[in-house]
This record gives C-alpha cells, sequence and structure tokens, in this order.
C-alpha cells in the first residue's frame, strides 16, 4: 500500500462509537485512505509520523460564526484560527454587506486562505427595514437569487427580524425565506431567535428556521430542542446548568459548538477550542463536546466529506496531547502539517487586497458641543427614557430616569447616565439620533465605534460633551474604529480603516490595539463580560430589549420608536 502520509500509534477518535482507539492512518493526497488498527508491514509512505498515543480527532468546525467580529480579513483570519485546530468556518458576513453590500460579499469571497471558509447569505442586511436603520448595502431577494448561484454560499444566514418574521407575511425577510425555500430547498436556515417561545417559537418554525445561536437557558434548550429546532451553543450559553440539560437528555445530536463572535484580542488565545474546553469544563463529556464540533456542525450543514476519520472524508485533523484539557499539538489541512505547538504558523497569511474606497467610507459631519444640548418645555425634572445595560451578555431593558433642568436644557452631564449618539456614516441622510444609557460609565469620558452591529454606523457614549466631540473626531480622522477619550485625551485606539469595520494589521498588533480599548473602558466604569461586544451591540435593533440607531432609541419586539425625553421632540 502506497500512501502519501502515514500517522502511526494514534489514539483516533471514532465518531461512531464515540471511543479512542489505537490505530494507524493512511493519507493519500488530500484525503483518509485506510484506518486500521492492524500492524502492516508492507505500507510505504513519503511520510511517517509516530503520534506516540497523541489523541487523532478531525478539524473543528465552525459554522455559525462571522469574521469582521474577529476585526480583520479572511486570509489574516485563516492564519490565526488555524492554530486553534479550526479547519472549516460557515461565515455569515452580514458586517461586510452592511457597509459595503455585494461588492463587499465579493471582496470578502475573494481572499484566499487555507482553511476552508464556506459562506452564508446574509438575509439581515439590514437586520430590520431601512425606515428603522440606514445601512450602505442592501440584500434583497434579487441579490439572494445572485448569490444562490455561488459555490461558496451553503447556508441562509440568521434570519433575525422578529417582526417581520413572526407578523408580516409579505416582508422581506419573509420574501427571502421562500425564495431559498423554493430555489435550493434544502439549504440550512440560521435564525436568531432570542426569548422566543410558544406560540411565537412555532411561528418563527413554521417560516422554515431550524437553528438558533442565541443566549440559552434550560428552559429553552429543553423547549426549542424538543420543538425540532438545532441549537448552536456560543460562550454565554456554554454554562453548567445548560449543559446539564443537553447531558441528562442526551441532546448531543441536536446541538453544535460555536463561537459567533470572537473579537480580535480573545483571538490571540482561542476561538473555537476555547469553547470546546469550557464544554468539558461545564459537565461534558470530552467525547461528545468533540463530536458536538466536528460531526453535528458537518451533518447540520449537508457536508459530506468532513467531520469524520473515515476514508473518503478530508484529511483536516488535529493531534492532541491532552483530551480533557484539548491540548492541541499538531494541526493538519489536507493532509499536509500546518501548524506545531509553539511555531509559528506554516503559511503565512496574504495581505488583504481590497478596494482603495473601502479606506474612505465614513461621510459624515463633525459634532459640535451644540449638538449635545437639549432644550426642554419643563422647568425643574424632565422624564427621560434609558437603556439599560447588564453586567453580563447584550440585553437590556428600558427604564426611565428623571434628569434635572437648568437654565432650559437638561443636565444631563450630572445625571450619572451617559449619553450615546448614532451617527448615520453613509452620506444618505445625516440623521443623528440620541438615546441615554444606564449602568455604562461611572467616571467622564466618552468610547466611540464604527464597529455598531449591524448597521455600523457611527456611535459615542459618554459623560462629557468634551469628550464626546473629541472622540468622534478621532474617529473620523482614522476612518473608524475604537476610540476611548478621557479629559479631552486620547486614551486608546483600535484603528479598522477598511469600511470603519476590519483592520489589515496583523491580528497580534490588532489583538493588542483591541485589549487597550478595552482596558481604557473598565477605567471608565464598563463593566460587563464582554465590554466591546456589549458596547458594540447597543445599537443593534433585534436584541431584546431597547436599543438604538441612527433613526432613534426603539423597542426591538414591537420596533416603536422611543422618545429620548418624554414629551420632547428632537
Amino acid at each position: 500500500m502506497k500512501a502519501d502520509l502515514a500517522i502511526i500509534n494514534a489514539q483516533v477518535f471514532n465518531t461512531f462509537s464515540k471511543r479512542f482507539e489505537k490505530k494507524n492512518v493512511f493519507i493519500v493526497k488530500d484525503k483518509f485512505y485506510y484506518i486500521t488498527a492492524e500492524e502492516i508491514e508492507d505500507y510505504q509512505a513519503d511520510e511517517v509520523v509516530d503520534a506516540k498515543s497523541q489523541y487523532l480527532i478531525p478539524g473543528l468546525m465552525d459554522i455559525h460564526m462571522h469574521i469582521e467580529s474577529s476585526m480583520t480579513s479572511p486570509s489574516i483570519f485563516s492564519e490565526a484560527v488555524l492554530t486553534h485546530g479550526v479547519t472549516t468556518v460557515i461565515a455569515d458576513a452580514h458586517e461586510i454587506a452592511n457597509v459595503f453590500g455585494m461588492e463587499g460579499l465579493e471582496a470578502f469571497f475573494s481572499q484566499p486562505s487555507v482553511m476552508d471558509i464556506f459562506y452564508a447569505i446574509p438575509s439581515s442586511v439590514p437586520s430590520t427595514t431601512p425606515e428603522l436603520e440606514t445601512t450602505g448595502g442592501f440584500i434583497g431577494v434579487e441579490e439572494v437569487k445572485q448569490l444562490l448561484k455561488h459555490p461558496k454560499v451553503i447556508a441562509l444566514g440568521e434570519a433575525m427580524n422578529f417582526n417581520g418574521i413572526v407578523n408580516e407575511p409579505d416582508s422581506l425577510i419573509r420574501q427571502i425565506l421562500r425564495t431559498v425555500q423554493t430555489e435550493r430547498a434544502f439549504m440550512p436556515l440560521e435564525g436568531h431567535v432570542p426569548r422566543v417561545s410558544g406560540l411565537e417559537l412555532s411561528k418563527f418554525l413554521y417560516a422554515g428556521i431550524t437553528a438558533d445561536h442565541t443566549h440559552q437557558s434550560p428552559e429553552s434548550i429543553y423547549e426549542k430542542i424538543t420543538h425540532g429546532m438545532f441549537l448552536e451553543f456560543q460562550k454565554k450559553s456554554i454554562t453548567p446548568e445548560n449543559i446539564s440539560v443537553v447531558v441528562e437528555n442526551h441532546f448531543y445530536e441536536y446541538m453544535a459548538i460555536i463561537t459567533d463572535d470572537v473579537m480580535a484580542d480573545d483571538l490571540l488565545s482561542g476561538h473555537l477550542d476555547a469553547n470546546v474546553r469550557l464544554a468539558i469544563s461545564c459537565g461534558m463529556p470530552a467525547e461528545q463536546a468533540i463530536y458536538c464540533a466536528t460531526y453535528t456542525p458537518a451533518r447540520r450543514m449537508g457536508f459530506q466529506d468532513r467531520g469524520a476519520i473515515i476514508p473518503g472524508f478530508k484529511a483536516d485533523f488535529l493531534l492532541l496531547k491532552d483530551v480533557e484539557g484539548f491540548e492541541i499539538g499538531a494541526v493538519y489541512k489536507d493532509g499536509k502539517l500546518v501548524y506545531t505547538q509553539g511555531e509559528d504558523i506554516r503559511y503565512p497569511a496574504v495581505k488583504p487586497d481590497f478596494p482603495e474606497h473601502f479606506y474612505k467610507s465614513l461621510n459624515c459631519r463633525l459634532l459640535t458641543a451644540e449638538d449635545l444640548r437639549f432644550k426642554v418645555t419643563v422647568s425643574e425634572k424632565a422624564v427621560v427614557n434609558v437603556i439599560k445595560i447588564s453586567e453580563v451578555g447584550t440585553f437590556t431593558e428600558h427604564v426611565q430616569h428623571e434628569v434635572s433642568v437648568v437654565d432650559g436644557f437638561l443636565d444631563w452631564e450630572n445625571s450619572g447616565l451617559a449619553l450615546i449618539v448614532v451617527m448615520e456614516r453613509y452620506g444618505k441622510t445625516g440623521d443623528i439620533a440620541y438615546g441615554f444609557v444606564d449602568k455604562a460609565l461611572y467616571e467622564k469620558g466618552a468610547v466611540a465605534t464604527t464597529w455598531a452591529h449591524d448597521h455600523h454606523n457611527l456611535m459615542v457614549m459618554g459623560t462629557s460633551s468634551e469628550d464626546i466631540v473629541a472622540a468622534q473626531k478621532q474617529l473620523l480622522d482614522m476612518q473608524g474604529g475604537y476610540v476611548v477619550v478621557q479629559g479631552g485625551e486620547v486614551q486608546a485606539v483600535c484603528p479598522l480603516p477598511v469600511g470603519g469595520i476590519i483592520s489589515d494589521a496583523p491580528i497580534q498588533e490588532l489583538g493588542a490595539q483591541l485589549m487597550e480599548v478595552r482596558q481604557a473602558m473598565r477605567r471608565l466604569g464598563y463593566r460587563n463580560s464582554n465590554e466591546i461586544m456589549s458596547f458594540s451591540t447597543l445599537s443593534l435593533p433585534v436584541s431584546p430589549v431597547i436599543k438604538i440607531t441612527d433613526k432613534g432609541m426603539m423597542n426591538v419586539r414591537s420596533q416603536i420608536m422611543i422618545p429620548l425625553v418624554e414629551g420632547e421632540q428632537y
């Protein structure tokens, strides 16, 4: 027998028995050829690797994620994530699509990568409607029909517009769902289904949506899975109480471990492998965690060539030094070694190639202090509507506060609240929206970004007019990213010049910059399990309960606008 690569004396993961068995693995070209426990004396191989009883498992597969959440290009992302054992991803590139539409998607599709990157059609560009948020791009029925023909497209990305799915049969998202169901009947339809149950959950399922990746609870896991929904567990859903529901009910066949969003600084230390380790630490048997990060995701997406160590499947695999700790010793892609623990990746990233105008995408005016003064008709105190953030996750609450009035204007800088401003940045309307945020910044300062889910307009939040104005100016000067300002001085920046959402810097440099922003936000008092994501999703109008776009604050479920000050208009 002639092979290109032989891995001998390995503890090989059998996907179907969910056990490790000592075997020899023979690879021809880029596929597994023969896996056997027998000693074969007469084989020939161009290369022989003695695994020395290391654990051989399939390459990890992340079927719901956004490359843009790591704020980098597909090429650089591939280089970084291969070191964490991820060999296949299905990316929902709705961030770049919200900024540049089809041109942005094509720019992503054309990026070279060593790992296999497939794509889900962005179904939410915008996430709601153009009347509720302004985006740079738009994906409608005709664009979906074009994307269905692309060889890299294998799923429909998360459908997020709750009102459009549940209450409006002729909404854009319902038209998109019908188009995909007609033209690609077997394509997986991914959903964004937070805090939805009972009849409303049935309405999601009736529309054809069969998966959810949002924040789960023990109750939602049981209800959704027993109603036939496939669940994709991101980090915040991997908790001991949630995993116990999976284990007790043997729900492994109906779930996968995914990442959804991994920030650039977090990417330096882990990706999907970190969530596998977390699942194991929360009580999931290691063999089941491997199964749910390799085979169930492959089956969900309809792959017939990966996710298990069997003849004919792609030779994407890892050698683990330890199973319980999920310590990766080596990564192989298409039968070739791409990474060894402690060494640099063997395939250096290709520098991203984006059109020149992607680097000049911010088109809005400078803020002034006068923009941040709010005249009111009441004389002493005004009732304002407020977004209250939580210390864990991205859900918010709608509360009201009384703010003192001084000389006919809101004295918001002494209210204990932060002012949040969203400016339309695409040069279409020039709209500016205002809101207040509670439990955000406890010190004087400001935070600004253009990485504002999902419309990516310019968003700045602060407790000082001076710092808000300074942060917005810095953001315009560097054509997008993150900025933290205190006392009129810039404390941290993370430039994202490609569309205001992506950097073309090496991932180590980008990660360090984002960590500086995160630490500067903490010094201002921002408290959340993920400060960057918490802030950036204050603008996401499909995530409960109250969020803000360039059109104003709104109730996410009803999509009814909420005034800044009761009884006033701005």
